[in-house]
């Protein structure tokens, strides 16, 4: 049997749910009546409606407020809002909008324009739910994917490091060094996925310990150094000559600036210059800000978001693409520690990749 779609209807006033049932009777919804915002708040940490039609004019929590504080909530955000109000002008319209509103109806409410509206509100969770699921079932296959290959890399990693202690020839030594190379940097992009199956599903834990972000900063530089100077590139450092202890997960921060520098030194060009710079502002909100600047061709203004996201490409330079997985996980570190990421362009070209925590 099919299930009933759900529509909350939250007023002060009987009448107006009454009106609102009496008009949307013959739609086959699943009607629940609240009479406060503080009610409807409570009730959705059990209970997920399809849409919810809000008054505006209600005693302590009124519409627009309940409207903001349930599109703050992640799990509650992609649930469609209709803001019903007797006082129609453009004010009221520009705060519910504000707020997070979806739709915006007026009183008296008009039989045909209600369920017109209701209908587009609910095609659209319909779509959102449809598009979630396929996101759902492509993060689950790709964790199966990647469970599946956990082995086998580690076959290759064992075997490359056992031929690396035997007596091989020169050049076949150097053949083994590579499949071992190559076999780390695999092991690498599979553990960064399950971090982020973490992440994304709320069980991954910080393991918060005391850190001097310069010598990290100096630790990762030395550890890149030889592939930088390999490509001719030159890694500079603008570290204060006072460090700072900070409070972070070692590990993934660890693992963030090798992100960052990876990512630079594969966009960079040929006899240009990375620049990573650390900085403790005084008078901010935030404990540190850290800049890795490339002299690359920069990435275009349409993907300096997107490019965040899981699965996202973008082409960097040619004949070279830069996968978002990397992106995606340093922007869940800086996020699981309070901060935020963001890409601008660098001046006359490349790209700044800040860290804010």
């Amino acid at each position: 049997m099919e299930r009933k779609q759900s529509v909350w209807v939250v007023d002060d006033e009987p009448n107006g749910f009454e009106v609102i049932e009496l008009l949307l009777r013959r739609e086959g919804y699943h009607l629940t009546y609240f009479n406060s915002g503080k009610d409807v708040l409570s009730q959705l940490s059990s209970n997920l409606p399809d849409v919810i039609l809000l008054d505006v004019m209600m005693p302590e929590i009124d519409g627009i407020e309940t409207c903001r504080r349930i599109k703050a909530n992640s799990q509650w955000k992609p649930i469609p809002i209709i803001i019903v109000t007797a006082l129609d002008s453009k004010e009221d319209l520009a705060r519910s909008l504000a707020a997070g509103a979806d739709d915006f109806l007026t009183k008296p409410i008009n039989g045909v324009e209600l369920r017109a509206r209701v209908r587009s509100m609910l095609r659209i969770k319909q779509q959102y739910d449809a598009l979630q699921a396929s996101v759902n079932l492509r993060r689950d296959l790709s964790k199966l994917v990647v469970e599946d290959i956990r082995q086998p890399i580690s076959t290759v990693l064992l075997g490359s490091h056992l031929l690396l202690q035997s007596n091989l020839e020169a050049k076949d030594k150097e053949r083994a060094e590579m499949v071992h190379t190559a076999g780390l940097e695999i092991d690498a992009i599979i553990n960064s996925l399950l971090r982020l199956a973490k992440m994304e599903s709320g069980k991954l834990v910080l393991n918060l310990v005391e850190v001097d972000l310069n010598e990290l900063v100096e630790v990762v530089v030395e550890n890149f150094g030889a592939i930088a100077n390999s490509k001719q590139i030159q890694i500079i450092t603008k570290l204060p000559q006072q460090g700072r202890w900070l409070t972070i997960d070692a590990e993934l921060f660890h693992r963030l600036l090798d992100n960052l520098m990876s990512n630079a030194i594969q966009s960079s060009l040929t006899h240009s210059t990375i620049t990573i710079e650390v900085d403790y502002p005084e008078e901010s909100v935030r404990k540190v800000i850290i800049r890795v600047i490339d002299e690359g061709v920069g990435i275009n203004k349409d993907l300096q978001q997107s490019i965040f996201t899981q699965y996202e490409s973008g082409s960097l330079i040619r004949g070279n693409s830069q996968i978002g997985l990397d992106l995606a996980f340093c922007q869940m570190v800086a996020e699981a520690h309070g901060g935020i990421i963001t890409i601008e362009n660098n001046q006359p070209q490349g790209a700044v990749v800040i860290v804010e925590i």
